[in-house]
């Protein structure tokens, strides 16, 4: 089994990226195979509400560059983890042009991510740590993915590069996360086949104005 993480962060080995190591540590011991793939440093736009994707039905954004492989590897991965540094108590920039672009492609698409395993991920100076997580896991639910828990929010703190690494009680939240993450992971692995998934019903779009 394979997760992919996506660190939101501007710097490649921030604290968003020591955060995911940390859950990565406990996948691995399960023999999950982890790749990181670096967002933040990248040069993505949103989305242009243009619906390409909705009427050409290719798993591809419009927009021509790093998210429409992205999206190939979220399809290929059995669990996904979305983590990002906290902007102004929000998603890093970058990172929230990549999710609303491939979320929206994966979602009309033929629900490509329904009933993998997401999990979200937060790294803090201070504040604004839960409404990021909070913000991270519309995208999991909104997919049909199964989100595994933790003993508190997935959120860690530290400022310079490393510093949650002293981070005690969310070096453990992370710990935890791994450990439920691969725990979940292998009951999907080892219930296809044998659990009935539910029906995949069609969305339905309601517009209050008429």
């Amino acid at each position: 089994m394979k997760v992919v993480a996506f660190n939101g962060s501007p710097n490649k080995e921030g604290n968003t990226f020591h955060g995911i190591k940390m859950v990565a540590e406990e996948l691995q011991k399960e023999g999950i195979e982890v790749e990181i793939v670096h967002v933040g440093n990248k040069a993505i736009r949103g989305c242009l509400a243009c619906n390409g994707c909705v009427r050409n039905q290719n798993e591809k954004c419009v927009i021509k560059d790093e998210v429409n492989e992205w999206i190939q590897k979220m399809k290929q991965a059995d669990g996904i983890i979305l983590a990002s540094p906290v902007h102004y108590a929000s998603i890093g920039g970058t990172m929230k042009s990549f999710l609303d672009r491939a979320f929206y492609v994966t979602s009309v698409n033929k629900s490509m991510l329904r009933h993998k395993v997401g999990a979200s991920v937060v790294a803090v100076r201070r504040a604004g740590g839960v409404p990021t997580f909070d913000q991270l896991n519309n995208y999991i639910n909104y997919s049909e993915m199964l989100m595994p828990s933790s003993n508190y929010w997935n959120v860690i703190n530290g400022t310079a590069p490393g510093e949650v690494k002293q981070d005690e009680e969310g070096k453990q939240i992370m710990r935890v996360l791994g450990k439920n993450m691969a725990w979940l992971m292998k009951l999907v692995e080892n219930g296809k086949g044998k659990v009935e998934e539910p029906e995949n019903e069609d969305k339905i779009f309601y517009n209050f104005i008429r």
